[in-house]
C-alpha cells in the first residue's frame, strides 16, 4: 500500500490488486475517520478528500496504512439480478477473438457472479469484475460515437452497463431494460460500490421505456413565486451553479458547482441570501429581464453591466408613458446590490478581466434541485440545462431584506477586478506534485514549471486545455488504470499537453496526473481567461501534508 500526495486536501492510496482497493473502500465506509468526506474507488485505488482543520494528512496517512485490505472481493454484498438480452452487435466478434461460440459467451457471462468495484465515466456507470477470466477481449479500435442506454458490454476484465447515451468503446454483446441511473429513485443509481450482480438472459422486449425526466432549468419547485427572470439572451455559458453536490461519489457523481466559489458565494451574500445559493454563471453576453420586483448583483469577471428600462409599445405617445418606461439605461454598481424594476433588463458585456461573471438574485432560485444541487454538470448532464432564450427561472420570495455591502462608495484602488487576470496576461498558480510525477521523465517535470502554457479555445468547465511548447514527456508509458481524479488536477494524455481538471471533471481517468493545483488557488484558475497563460510554481504542502517527496510511504500487505 503506498498514500500519494494529490492536493492539500487531497490524497491517493495505491494497491497491488483490485480486491484490495474495494476492501479498502468498504472498511473506511463501516468505520469511517474523521476528516474525511469523500471517497473515490477505482481500479487498484482509493482517492481519499478530507478536511485538512480536522485531520492533517500526515495523521490520515499513518490511519490509512492501518487498514486490513485482505477481505475478499465482493463476499457479502446485496445480489442484483440483471436482465439482459443478448442482441448486441459486438456479440459475433467477440465470440471470434475468444474462439468460442456467441452461445459459449452468453453462457460464461451468466455464469458468473460480478462485483461492483468503482463507478465512473458517467453517473451510474459501474464497473464489473469477477466475471470467466476467458471473457477478456480489448476494446474497440474506432469507439463509437454513441451507444445506447441499456447497453451491456465488455472491456478487458471489465464488464459494464451504460446508464445513458455515451460514446464508447466498449464490446456491446446485449441490452437491458434495467434504468442504471434514475433520480425518480432514492438512491437514484441501481448498483454502486460493493454490490453484486448476476445476469439473466432474457428475451428483448418492444416495451418502450420511460424516460427519465430531464430537469430544466424552468422547472419550478411549487414555491408559488410571483417574480421571475426571463433569460432574453443566454450569452456564452450560461448556467445555474452553487457550490456542487459533494458526496456522491458512490453513484458516479462528482462535485460540480461554481468555477469560482468566492464570487459565487459573494453574488449570494450581496443580495441576503445565504452563501450557499445558488446564481446564474456566465461567460458573458447574458441579458435578464425582470418579472416583478427584484434585487440582483453581479461579481466575479469585470463585466459592464446596464440597466436598461422596460421596452416601450409603439403606441404610446411620450405624455402617455410612465416616468419609469422613460429612464435612461444606467449602470449597475460594481460589487453592490441593486434593484430591477418590472419588466426592465439587465444586460452583461462580455469579460475584461476573468472569465465568468455571476449574478445573484434576492431570495434565490425557485428551481428543482437534482441530488440537493442547483448546478449544472455538463459532462454528464445534471441538474438544470444550461440557460437558453425564454427560459423563465422563478424567484422565491426573500425571507429577509438585508443586503450586504463590502465597501462604500470609496472603493479602493485594488479591488477584486483589478486582481483577476486579462487575455495576455500571465497567471501564477501553485501546483502540489503527485501522485504520479515518477511517471515522467524529469526534464518534463522541470518543462512543467519553466515554460508558459496558453489557455486554448477548448477549454470549457470540464477542465483548461492547454497548449506549451515543450510536450511532457513520460519516461514510464505503461497503460494506467482508470483512478479518481480531482479538481485541480494536471492530467496528461499522450500529447504531452497537459489539462487542467475544473468543476465538471470526470470522477475518474486513465491518463496520469503529474501534479495539482493547490486548492486555495482554484478560485483563481476558474477565472484564467481563454488567450491567457499559465506559469506553475512548485509547493511543498502545508504543515503535516504529505509532499511529494513523502510519496514513497508503503505498507507492506
Amino acid at each position: 500500500m503506498r498514500v500519494l500526495p494529490v492536493n492539500t486536501d487531497v490524497l491517493l492510496v495505491e494497491l497491488d490488486e483490485l480486491s484490495q482497493a474495494v476492501a479498502l473502500n468498504q472498511s473506511l465506509l463501516d468505520d469511517p475517520i474523521a476528516g474525511v468526506h469523500e471517497l473515490v474507488p477505482a481500479a487498484r485505488t482509493v482517492l481519499v478528500r478530507f478536511h485538512p482543520t480536522r485531520i492533517d494528512a500526515a495523521e490520515l496517512t499513518a490511519l490509512l496504512l492501518e487498514r486490513d485490505v485482505s477481505a475478499p472481493l465482493g463476499a457479502d454484498g446485496e445480489i442484483v439480478q440483471v436482465p439482459i438480452s443478448y442482441d448486441g452487435d459486438d456479440l459475433a466478434e467477440v465470440a471470434d477473438l475468444l474462439g468460442v461460440t456467441p452461445e459459449d459467451v452468453i453462457a460464461m457471462h451468466t455464469a458468473s457472479t460480478y462485483t461492483v468495484a468503482f463507478t465512473g465515466f458517467a453517473p451510474g456507470f459501474s464497473y464489473l469484475v469477477g466475471g470467466d477470466p476467458r471473457l477478456n477481449v480489448p476494446r474497440r479500435s474506432t469507439p463509437r460515437t454513441a451507444i445506447p442506454a441499456g447497453a451491456v458490454g465488455l472491456a478487458g476484465t471489465y464488464s459494464g452497463i451504460y446508464p445513458r447515451v455515451s460514446p464508447g468503446g466498449w464490446q456491446i454483446i446485449g441490452t437491458t431494460e434495467l434504468p442504471m441511473f434514475d433520480l425518480r429513485l432514492d438512491p437514484p443509481a441501481t448498483l454502486r460500490p460493493g454490490m453484486r450482480v448476476r445476469f439473466v438472459e432474457t428475451e428483448r422486449s418492444t416495451r418502450q421505456q420511460p424516460a427519465a425526466p430531464q430537469p430544466s432549468a424552468i422547472a419550478g419547485d411549487d414555491s408559488g413565486s410571483r417574480t421571475a427572470l426571463e433569460v432574453v439572451e443566454p450569452g456564452l455559458g450560461s448556467t445555474l451553479q452553487d457550490l456542487g453536490r459533494p458526496g456522491h461519489a458512490d453513484l458516479g457523481v462528482s462535485r460540480s458547482g461554481a468555477l469560482d466559489h468566492d464570487s459565487a458565494r459573494l453574488a449570494a451574500r450581496l443580495v441576503g441570501n445565504s452563501s450557499d445559493a445558488a446564481s446564474i454563471e456566465t461567460h458573458g453576453g447574458l441579458r435578464l429581464r425582470a418579472i416583478g420586483e427584484l434585487v440582483l448583483a453581479v461579481t466575479g469577471a469585470q463585466v459592464s453591466a446596464t440597466v436598461r428600462p422596460a421596452s416601450t409599445p409603439e403606441t404610446e405617445t411620450d405624455a402617455e408613458r410612465p416616468a419609469a418606461r422613460m429612464q435612461a439605461p444606467r449602470s449597475a454598481p460594481e460589487l453592490q446590490a441593486f434593484a430591477l424594476r418590472d419588466g426592465e433588463t439587465l444586460e452583461l458585456g462580455f469579460p475584461t478581466r476573468g472569465s465568468v461573471a455571476y449574478v445573484g438574485v434576492r431570495g434565490g432560485f425557485a428551481v428543482a434541485p437534482v441530488l440537493d444541487s442547483l448546478s449544472t454538470d455538463v459532462l454528464s448532464g445534471l441538474g438544470p440545462k444550461p440557460l437558453r432564450a425564454g427560459d423563465v427561472l422563478p424567484v422565491r420570495r426573500a425571507a429577509v431584506a438585508a443586503v450586504a455591502q463590502i465597501w462604500g462608495a470609496d472603493a479602493p484602488d485594488d479591488t477584486l477586478h483589478s486582481r483577476l487576470p486579462a487575455p495576455g496576461d500571465v497567471v501564477t498558480l501553485d501546483v502540489v506534485l503527485g501522485p504520479r510525477t515518477e511517471m515522467f521523465a524529469d526534464d518534463a517535470v522541470q518543462a512543467l514549471f519553466d515554460q508558459q502554457w496558453e489557455v486554448t479555445a477548448q477549454s470549457n468547465r470540464v477542465g483548461l486545455r492547454l497548449h506549451g511548447p515543450t510536450p511532457l514527456e513520460r519516461r514510464d508509458h505503461r497503460e494506467l488504470e482508470s483512478e479518481g481524479t480531482s479538481s485541480g488536477a494536471l492530467q496528461v494524455p499522450p500529447n504531452g499537453q497537459p489539462v487542467l481538471f475544473m468543476a465538471d471533471h470526470p470522477l475518474t481517468g486513465g491518463y496520469p496526473v503529474i501534479g495539482s493545483v493547490a486548492s486555495y488557488h482554484l478560485n483563481l484558475a476558474g477565472q484564467v481567461p481563454i488567450g491567457a497563460s499559465i506559469r506553475f510554481r512548485a509547493v511543498t504542502a502545508p504543515p503535516g501534508q504529505a509532499s511529494a517527496a513523502d510519496a514513497s510511504l508503503t505498507k507492506e500487505n
